[in-house]
């Protein structure tokens, strides 16, 4: 069974990466997607974001990354998706998620979305507080893995 988990990825985290490992383990296969959205302004190109998380995953024989710049449920009607994989931390997360998942389900209805809850030691990790805490020299090494860490660095410092 292959499972699509779809997201921005800007930057890959810790959190990201506990749910691709713990998934990896129920499915044959897990497409980690890197969604390409034109109106949102992101830290890392789509190139940047891909390379960072087929480096990441590498391990992982049946988890393979791809950059989608069109809807997630044509994304999964194109690759034989059943089920798309939603990462939630809380119930913040849960409302928004629930609300793509209908949406999702009414654009293709071959697909099941599961979300995944967070474990509790990536509960507070959001993409948004990393790259704001980076941008004023914060440490933010226990929340990315130290390729993502540099990056982040790179970009800030140049």
């Amino acid at each position: 069974m292959l499972a699509v988990f779809p997201g921005s990825f800007d930057p890959p985290t810790f959190g990201h990466l506990n749910i691709i490992e713990r998934c990896s383990r129920l499915f044959d296969e897990i497409d980690v997607v890197v969604a390409v959205n034109p109106d949102k302004k992101y830290l890392f190109s789509a190139e940047e974001r891909l390379s960072m998380l087929t480096e990441l995953t590498e391990d992982f024989s049946n988890v393979s990354v791809h950059v989608c710049n069109t809807l997630i449920s044509d994304y999964c009607a194109k690759v034989g998706a059943k089920v798309l994989l939603r990462g939630i931390r809380n119930t913040n997360d849960f409302s928004y998620e629930f609300d793509l998942s209908l949406i999702n389900r009414s654009l293709n209805q071959q697909v099941e979305t599961l979300f995944v809850p967070t474990e509790q030691r990536y509960f507070l990790i959001r993409s948004s507080s990393i790259k704001e805490l980076a941008r004023y020299g914060g440490d933010i090494s226990g929340m990315v893995p130290p390729i993502v860490d540099k990056a982040i660095k790179e970009k800030y410092r140049g």
